[in-house]
């Protein structure tokens, strides 16, 4: 497994304990915790996906980054909310709690942020004689 891959589940961990619990004891009781932990799973697959995939395509052409971008942001988009709703929907646990819809849109936004984090954290830096080769086309025009 790769770090940023470990990251990103320690964080996603970290998110359950640091927001579950105090949801938890605030009387949100065992229920917030169990609807944090599925939201966190839901969210956290494709994610994970897409920092693979991110990992195999950086340094590569800017269409692929692109591609990249689009693609992971459509997977997560497309695996997380008819997931979601599904639960939302027809599991018993879970059926017509909006709670659960809350901790859904919490937590795809936390892994959303912590996904772009770690890719731009991960990014191959540009290396200093391709700057001034950028600087001096760019003085030539």
């Amino acid at each position: 497994m790769s770090r940023r891959l470990l990251l990103l589940i320690g964080g996603t961990l970290a998110f359950w304990l640091l927001a579950g619990l105090p949801a938890r004891v605030l009387g949100g009781g065992d229920v917030a915790l169990v609807h944090c932990g599925t939201a966190l799973l839901l969210c956290l697959l494709p994610t994970a996906a897409t920092l693979v995939w991110a990992e195999r395509t950086l340094g590569q052409a800017p269409d692929q980054q692109l591609l990249l971008m689009l693609g992971g942001t459509g997977l997560r988009l497309f695996l997380v909310l008819p997931a979601g709703w599904a639960l939302f929907a027809w599991a018993p646990y879970y059926q017509g709690r909006t709670g659960f819809l809350l901790w859904l849109v919490v937590c795809y936004l936390f892994t959303l942020t912590l996904d772009v984090a770690l890719l731009l954290a991960g990014r191959p830096q540009p290396r200093p004689d391709s700057l001034s080769e950028q600087a001096q086309t760019a003085r030539r025009i």
